[in-house]
């Protein structure tokens, strides 16, 4: 058997040490000692970008957001279900994760950032989204762990009122935000419906026909007949679900 070996390193925000592995064909991710991705765990990665764009099936153009490269599976499920003629913004923070993605890891996806409906920005993606509104037909957040952040406590901002809010700003009518998590998380599920969505929560596998381990993926829009079938709803109070879906005097079309 092939030794596991180190082939990149680099620095988070936090100034913690992300570190790239292979081993064999494999390959993972770790902050600071800890997992964060691997290439065999990756079905919730294609669940995010399934669920996220159900509603576009059959759209001849849509503009769409993913929130996060990682190893590039959402990414690439994306791409497989858009149209030819649709277009797929990419906001990665780490420099460090796009160059990983074109030198090592782009084999796992047929080297996804090569497609031309590809825009790959870099930078914050709060800033990115706060500055698109009523721009995307989709938003596909698998940004550090989910709302728990891991990688970097910067994080909350996406995370927190006024990431959300950006995001719902920044979709058009009948758009749907998925938000990836490796935890469920009831203060969130609270925090999407306050900012005026209909949400589904989706439990999903981290490998493919394995219930051992499983992510979530939550699915919001303002209509909740856009929202995938199936799903549960969110866990907060009742009244918390009416304030928050009649408060709608904070997004401008």
């Amino acid at each position: 058997m092939k030794p596991r070996r180190k082939i990149a390193a680099a620095r988070t925000p936090d100034g913690g040490e992300m570190v790239l592995y292979q081993h064999d064909r494999d390959f993972s991710i770790m902050i600071n000692g800890l997992d964060l991705m691997h290439s065999r765990r990756h079905e919730s990665e294609l669940e995010l970008a399934r669920l996220g764009c159900a509603h576009l099936a059959g759209r001849k153009a849509s503009t769409i957001l993913i929130g996060g490269l990682g190893m590039g599976y959402t990414l690439r499920q994306a791409l497989d279900l858009l149209s030819p003629h649709a277009k797929v913004v990419v906001g990665e923070l780490l420099d460090s994760v796009v160059q990983w993605n074109r030198e090592f890891l782009g084999e796992l996806n047929g080297y996804p950032l090569e497609d031309e409906r590809v825009d790959l920005k870099t930078g914050d993606i709060v800033d990115l989204i706060s500055r698109s509104k009523n721009r995307f037909d989709a938003i596909l957040l698998d940004i550090d762990n989910g709302p728990e952040a891991m990688s970097d406590s910067g994080n909350s901002r996406l995370y927190g009122y006024e990431g959300i809010l950006a995001c719902y700003r920044a979709l058009r009518k009948h758009g749907c935000l998925a938000v990836w998590s490796a935890k469920p998380s009831k203060e969130f599920e609270h925090l999407l419906v306050s900012c005026g969505f209909h949400v589904r929560r989706y439990r999903v596998p981290a490998h493919k026909g394995k219930k051992s381990q499983s992510h979530f993926v939550w699915v919001a829009s303002e209509d909740e007949i856009f929202l995938p079938p199936g799903g549960g709803e969110p866990r907060v109070p009742f009244k918390n679900k009416s304030k928050g879906r009649h408060k709608r005097s904070h997004k401008k079309r």
